[in-house]
């Protein structure tokens, strides 16, 4: 069945989607029965297993190994259908494999060539930073050897843990029952108490010509066999901008189209600061275009050509490699949600769900495939661990949406728990908040005289006291380690009154957190005086 729901602005870029919906989203309109346990458990139809994951990625596994923990029967079934390029990968899901995992080490990557220009300020003698290049096939070569690792690490663990691997593609025939197409072709059908939906997501294409034909997605980059050369992203989410970072960082031209704004859904004025830092760095930025076609030259490069959605002129352009980042879309519709009655939201066909109950009480859900929810790793981790405690272990912990964590691993990064200064204005009324500001200067900066211009963190609190916190934003070095630690005290409860209180450890860039006295209220300037004082 398929819910129709109102809807904001297309999920036409990586960040238009509201997965990274740091607040708890608000409730569906459509009327969703209360976690029922005696329906599950006091069923007596004829089952094979317990519990069948349809979805080998990082949320499903994390359900069926603390399934197994209660002695319960589980199956997990995972298959990937190869991109429209060819790319298909093994077990784990889109992090391990096209994900966090791969794009994390290429930034980092990039973050050691740029480390190399720092290397000969502080004494190193090293050649001419500027006559050394990346060697990408050999980065490629590391990158999938670690991530097939992981890979055989984790089929490993399933065999371990008694945990059965089917790989399969899962769709339903039923609410209890999941037919598995094995790669020859045969099916096997799979009767069980529950089924777990964690099949996720992935990449969406322009319906424009030569998209699928001509163009890569982030399913295809991380194993390219070639250096992608002068590249042009296509959708400026946190997807596009990370692989536009490390490409510049490696030393590849690198362009990114944006639609309407970069990384909707977060805070527009760290947004703002992440692209002129980027701008900076060298990476062009197309703004307020959209792609018309891409055709495939007798030279091999593949010629782009766009629109200005402002005045309607059209570009032109030859790149190397173009790399789509306009959106990712649920894999609803190889599930078959529909044979088993599952409520799907129109626009998205994401499951809707409560507590990660479906509207087909034996019918679960966790990570990117659900309605509402951050599409993030942790995310999927947590809820898939607390739904088989609940539902196995006689647990009532539910799996807690608010103030999530993330972090955008641009060529400097962006992290952030809480409310945007937009979301927090719109929930709370400007009057009734106070926003501590500051730009800072991280002392690794200063032999190499690099720019600090962008190095800025906010706080967001209610003006009331105690101030508690609701939104915390950083832009710099290290700033998913910075970010996390702070997520823990938000989740907390923190207010400015404990923040301000709070001595920091010196020199770091997290301790700037803690050195905050202006408020956007004030109009003092931000920019520091000093390091020590």
């Amino acid at each position: 069945m398929i819910v129709d729901r109102m809807q904001g602005d297309a999920a036409e870029e990586e960040s238009s989607v509201d997965i990274h919906g740091l607040n708890e989203p608000e409730d569906s309109d459509v009327m969703i029965p209360p976690f029922r346990l005696y329906d599950l458990r006091n069923s007596t139809a004829a089952k094979d297993y317990d519990l069948v994951v349809i979805g080998g990625g990082s949320g499903g596994l994390a359900c069926a190994k603390e399934a197994v923990s209660y002695g319960k029967k589980v199956a997990v079934l995972d298959f990937v259908t190869p991109s429209p390029q060819g790319t298909t990968w093994g077990l784990g899901g889109t992090c391990v494999n096209v994900g966090c995992i791969p794009k994390k080490l290429m930034h980092q990557a990039a973050l050691l060539g740029e480390a190399l220009h720092d290397a000969k300020e502080f004494g190193w003698e090293i050649p001419d930073p500027s006559t050394l290049k990346i060697n990408w096939t050999r980065l490629v070569e590391a990158v999938q050897n670690h991530v097939k690792s992981v890979n055989w690490v984790t089929r490993v663990e399933l065999r371990d843990k008694k945990v059965e691997y089917i790989n399969g593609h899962g769709h339903f025939a039923d609410p209890n029952t999941v037919i598995a197409t094995l790669k020859n072709g045969t099916e096997k059908v799979l009767k069980t108490d529950h089924v777990l939906i964690a099949c996720g997501g992935r990449p969406s294409f322009p319906e424009v010509p030569g998209a699928k034909e001509y163009c890569i997605t982030s399913d295809d980059i991380f194993s390219l066999e070639k250096p992608p050369g002068k590249t042009l992203v296509v959708g400026a989410g946190y997807i596009g901008l990370e692989c536009a970072g490390f490409l510049k960082g490696m030393g590849f031209d690198a362009t990114v189209m944006v639609r309407s704004v970069v990384l909707r859904g977060f805070d527009q004025q760290m947004a703002g600061l992440v692209t002129e830092e980027m701008t900076e760095r060298g990476v062009k930025f197309l703004h307020k275009c959209v792609p018309v076609s891409f055709e495939k030259l007798n030279s091999g490069r593949i010629l782009a050509k766009w629109r200005n959605t402002v005045d309607n002129s059209e570009f032109s352009g030859e790149f190397d490699t173009v790399l789509i980042a306009t959106g990712r879309r649920a894999l609803t519709k190889e599930l078959k949600a529909t044979n088993a009655g599952i409520d799907l939201d129109n626009n998205s066909l994401k499951v809707i769900a409560k507590l990660e109950q479906t509207n087909v009480p034996n019918v679960f859900a966790v990570g990117d495939v659900l309605q509402g929810r951050p599409e993030l790793t942790p995310v999927a981790v947590q809820a898939g661990k607390l739904l088989a405690a609940r539902l196995y272990g006689k647990s009532n912990n539910q799996m807690d949406y608010t103030n999530v964590a993330t972090t955008v691993f641009t060529p400097i990064e962006y992290g952030c728990v809480g409310y945007s200064e937009e979301a927090a204005i719109q929930n709370y009324g400007e009057d009734n908040l106070e926003i501590y500001h500051a730009f800072y200067k991280p002392l690794e900066f200063f032999i190499p005289q690099r720019s600090p211009a962008r190095c800025y963190l906010k706080v967001i609190c209610l003006r009331k006291a105690p101030r508690t916190i609701v939104g915390m934003h950083f832009i710099g070095p290290h700033a998913g380690e910075v970010i996390q630690g702070y997520a823990a005290a938000v989740k907390c409860g923190m207010t400015f009154d404990q923040l301000e209180n709070t001595v920091g450890i010196h020199p770091t860039v997290s301790e700037e957190f803690t050195r905050m006295v202006i408020t956007k209220r004030s109009g003092l300037d931000p920019t520091p005086q000093s390091c020590c004082s």
